[in-house]
């Protein structure tokens, strides 16, 4: 693929875009619904596509458990397209309308984006979600995965495009860049006559590129450096179930938590526990932490600041809620942060003072996922405040119109 068939593939999606857009909420259910059924029926194929990218893939580790697929996995994909296809259509709903004095009747209303443009490493799955959140809003949706996984996402963009087709609509409507170059890359990044928004999924290198190159308006699926705060007033059996499932349910994920804070008052029965029950987590300790678990190793500057997105967890002892509090605004990177705690007050101290994409009280961070928040599936997790903030979901890939209605007003 040229940079000349790059462009001369933009303008097919940007053609695809405007007849999505005007699909009937019927239709774009009915895509969802056939690429769900698709992918259980064809499931055994699609693993065994996948199966040659992992074998061939040469890094351990957190990559290469994003580039795989399993029958559990792909089966989520269907049942997260089944969800998507059954929530409500945000496109044309309502947000306010009001009558103004001189007899205008004004509406805001939902409309799609238009092209949403997506860069992103290793995950297929991600090929899937985000294809059915644009094609469900009502937007193309224009994918540049890596080159590891460019046969499974070719798979999977060609039964997009064999069940848009079968609706009557733009096969073009789900489109796959499939020149991995840095040079496509870049040009991608800036296909301002293509793409409405462009939306990047990987770590600190992608995110580098996009600041550099992109002329697009994009919004930052960003770093996931989480935190979770055990508090002097939290339950330990709670708070031990909660670093358990944050840290190791899957430790290359951006909502899994990289840094534990722990009251004092509490450390010295807490620490010990949490080793019993993550023996295979390496543990980066503070002075006071080290003191306690001398078999530790020491943490540095940068353990603080890192998304290890591995089984590490940097650990510091912190004084007060506003100490653990101060150290979330200097290292937390705007994404998920929690707090163990069974005393209300300090719990809403904390849900007002952290400023992050959200916050969590009593609660594993790994539910900051669009699914588990009822969203059917993601674009991403936004750690801007501009256009969204979150996970992404249909109502983040809407934008809004004014609509006035008069009976021949002048002003």
């Amino acid at each position: 693929m040229t940079i000349d068939d790059l462009a001369a593939q933009g303008r097919s999606v940007r053609e695809a875009s405007k007849a999505l857009a005007q699909a009937s909420n019927e239709q774009r259910q009915a895509v969802l619904e056939r690429v769900a059924d698709l992918l259980e029926e064809l499931q055994d194929e699609l693993i065994a596509v996948n199966a040659i990218e992992v074998d061939a893939y040469v890094e351990s580790g957190a990559g290469r458990d994003r580039l795989l697929l399993t029958p559990a996995r792909v089966q989520a994909m269907a049942s997260a397209l089944r969800e998507i296809a059954a929530a409500p259509d945000p496109l044309f709903e309502v947000l306010d309308r009001n009558v103004r004095p001189n007899g205008l009747r004004v509406e805001r209303v939902r409309v799609p984006l238009g092209v949403i443009g997506v860069v992103y490493e290793n995950r297929p799955n991600v090929t899937s979600d985000v294809a059915g959140l644009c094609v469900r809003s009502g937007n193309a949706a224009y994918l540049r995965g890596s080159s590891s996984a460019m046969r499974t996402n070719r798979f999977i963009v060609g039964l997009w495009n064999e069940a848009l087709a079968k609706e009557g609509l733009p096969e073009h409507a789900v489109a796959l860049v499939e020149d991995p170059s840095h040079e496509a890359a870049v040009a991608f990044m800036q296909m301002t006559s293509v793409l409405d928004c462009l939306i990047p999924r990987g770590g600190p290198s992608l995110i580098k590129a996009m600041r550099e190159h992109a002329r697009v308006p994009y919004v930052l699926d960003g770093d996931g450096n989480c935190h979770i705060y055990v508090d002097e007033f939290a339950d330990l059996d709670k708070a031990l179930a909660i670093v358990h499932n944050a840290k190791t349910s899957r430790p290359g994920v951006c909502n899994a938590a990289e840094t534990l804070l722990v009251h004092d008052s509490i450390a010295s029965a807490f620490l010990p526990a949490l080793i019993e029950v993550m023996p295979e987590v390496e543990y980066r300790c503070d002075d006071e932490a080290l003191a306690i678990l001398p078999g530790a190793i020491h943490a540095s500057e940068s353990d603080f600041e890192n998304e290890f997105l591995d089984l590490i967890l940097a650990v510091k002892v912190v004084h007060s809620l506003d100490e653990a509090v101060a150290h979330v605004a200097r290292y937390g990177t705007g994404h998920s942060e929690a707090i163990v705690t069974e005393d209300v007050a300090r719990s809403e101290t904390w849900i007002r003072r952290v400023d992050a994409a959200a916050v969590l009280v009593n609660a594993s961070t790994r539910f900051i996922d669009g699914g588990e928040l009822g969203l059917g599936g993601e674009v991403g997790i936004s750690t801007q405040k501009l256009h969204a903030r979150g996970p992404m979901g249909l109502r983040e890939l809407t934008c809004l119109k004014w609509v006035v209605r008069g009976e021949g007003q002048i002003r």
